[in-house]
């Protein structure tokens, strides 16, 4: 398995990677995330991942921060509450991006971090990892709750360890209220 881990922060990431290479797979991490407002919260956030591939010996791709694109593709949700329509819309987004971007570079799976946040809903980020890869020959989802395990606590260790920034919301400035 060639994976492509979309990364939201290095907090979520880093238990989910150490899983994922004590199985045998060295993955990749895709850091693609125009939600985060503002460009200093997505700046700490994306160096942090970099930070963290470097000590692990993995390669990180950057999306890119496009936070006008982002706003007008969930133009209309604003208002929607947290777990709603608009996070469906921006994991859809997002996941789609990994998947082309896997396609692309020769990955045959993807798998989010997303789905180790207990604020996020996993049926809304496997639907959009399953709608990421539609179309796509050569390139599957693996759906999987990594909040089990004992992967949160490792996360809660791996965080002190590292002493990473650990941000206080989910990166979308309608979360923020």
């Amino acid at each position: 398995m060639k994976i492509l881990l979309h990364a939201c922060c290095a907090p979520c990431s880093a238990p989910i990677l150490e899983k994922l290479m004590n199985d045998g797979i060295k993955p990749a991490i895709f850091y693609y995330n125009p939600n985060i407002f503002p460009q200093e919260e997505y700046e700490i956030r994306r160096a942090e991942c970099e930070k963290y591939s470097k000590k692990l010996g993995i390669e990180m791709i950057e999306g890119g921060y496009n936070h006008d694109e982002w706003l007008k593709e969930i133009s209309g949700l604003e208002n929607e509450p947290e777990r709603g329509g608009r996070c469906l819309k921006c994991f859809k987004m997002r996941l789609k991006k990994t998947a082309q971007t896997a396609a692309e570079r020769g990955f045959d799976t993807i798998a989010s971090t997303l789905s180790s946040s207990r604020w996020k809903r996993l049926d809304q980020i496997d639907e959009a990892g399953e709608f990421a890869v539609s179309g796509l020959e050569n390139v599957s989802y693996l759906a999987k709750n990594w909040r089990k395990g004992g992967l949160q606590q490792r996360r809660n260790q791996l965080l002190k360890e590292n002493g990473f920034y650990n941000q206080l919301y989910c990166g979308c400035e309608f979360s923020m209220r």
